[in-house]
């Protein structure tokens, strides 16, 4: 109650303002804001309540100017309150739900073992433990076995796939997005292998695998479609859209089983994502994540230097510096988030 108290003396002379006049709210600004600054140099740094942090990633969504009164905290320590409060939440709607039963540990160890003495697979462990009256599902199974040594043939031979195909290849893949409402956004995006260029992205809430292969045709029309396509096992990817890849004159290509290596062109492209701007903003809604990425494929597409292909994806020329006077400028990407830097002559 006491942390509560600040806030309703906030709210009183907040009234209070609305009739102040002008010039003496400018002086009680000043005063304030010397004073503000006075009390930030102190050590230790004030500590915060959970209803300060409250109150400020409140500001942040209704304030477009709340990091220009910000001293006490740092606008990125706003940012990091809010994805702790996203986790808080999804924690807690998800310790609500029942859940499946946890498996025994016996039964476990039954799984790894009948593996190791027999080398047997899911499902002959499935039917073994059948016949011993323990119902398990198939997939319970497969998560439980001990994994194998990975095949250096193997690894070799899809390393040496993408190698020599990689100018004919595509991938696709989801990003989860969370919102400032704690809700889940889904952008699906297609990625050239050969250029490393986004060919096409979307934002749902509610992917399917229909709302997947529109966004397949769009990507691909007339017959500009790769050679193959290549996807994880995620459910939506399922028979219907390889059926229409398929359609399109392509191959599609499906990875193996918890294997994101496989995929590692989109895999690493969600890191990039992420890094040089979802972890730096907080996502209003579907129209405001649609807008942040078309600025940021666009920076990606044509600005971005690769450090693989020492190129932008869409290609970007040398740039000779025009005279011995002319300076390098940054030019602001992305809101400021990143830039492209270029010749420009001194004023």
């Amino acid at each position: 109650m006491a942390s509560v108290v600040p806030y309703l003396e906030l709210i009183v002379h907040f009234l209070r303002a609305l009739f102040r006049r002008k010039h003496e709210q400018v002086i009680v600004e000043l005063a304030l804001r010397q004073q503000l600054a006075v009390y930030q140099r102190t050590r230790p740094r004030p500590r915060l309540e959970p209803i300060d942090r409250a109150f400020w990633v409140a500001m942040r969504r209704w304030s477009s100017r709340w990091a220009d009164v910000l001293l006490v905290v740092r606008p990125e320590t706003v940012i990091r309150w809010h994805r702790a409060g996203f986790r808080l939440y999804w924690r807690r709607i998800s310790r609500s739900a029942p859940g499946r039963p946890r498996i025994p540990t016996e039964v476990r160890d039954l799984i790894r073992r009948m593996a190791e003495e027999n080398g047997w697979g899911a499902r002959r462990i499935h039917a073994e433990l059948e016949k011993l009256d323990i119902q398990l599902g198939l997939a319970t199974v497969s998560r439980y076995l001990p994994k194998r040594p990975s095949d250096p043939r193997a690894r070799q031979s899809w390393r040496t796939f993408l190698r020599n195909h990689r100018d004919a290849i595509g991938a696709m893949d989801f990003v989860v997005v969370p919102t400032a409402c704690f809700q889940l956004l889904y952008v699906w995006f297609l990625i050239d292998h050969g250029s490393r260029r986004i060919v096409h992205f979307n934002v749902t809430k509610h992917p399917t695998s229909a709302w997947v292969i529109q966004q397949l045709r769009e990507s691909f029309p007339g017959e500009s479609s790769p050679r193959y396509v290549i996807h994880d096992r995620d459910a939506i990817f399922g028979a219907r859209v390889d059926a229409a890849i398929k359609a399109l004159g392509t191959e599609p290509v499906r990875t193996s089983y918890r294997c994101p290596w496989q995929n590692a062109y989109a895999e690493r492209w969600i890191g990039t994502c992420r890094r040089e701007l979802l972890d730096h903003v907080v996502v209003l809604g579907e129209g405001h994540l649609r807008r942040l990425l078309a600025t940021y494929v666009n920076y990606y597409n044509a600005d971005r230097v690769h450090t693989r292909t020492r190129d932008a994806p869409s290609g970007r020329r040398a740039e000779p510096r025009p005279s011995s006077g002319a300076k390098v400028v940054a030019l602001p990407r992305v809101g400021g988030l990143q830039h492209r830097y270029s010749w420009a002559e001194a004023a």
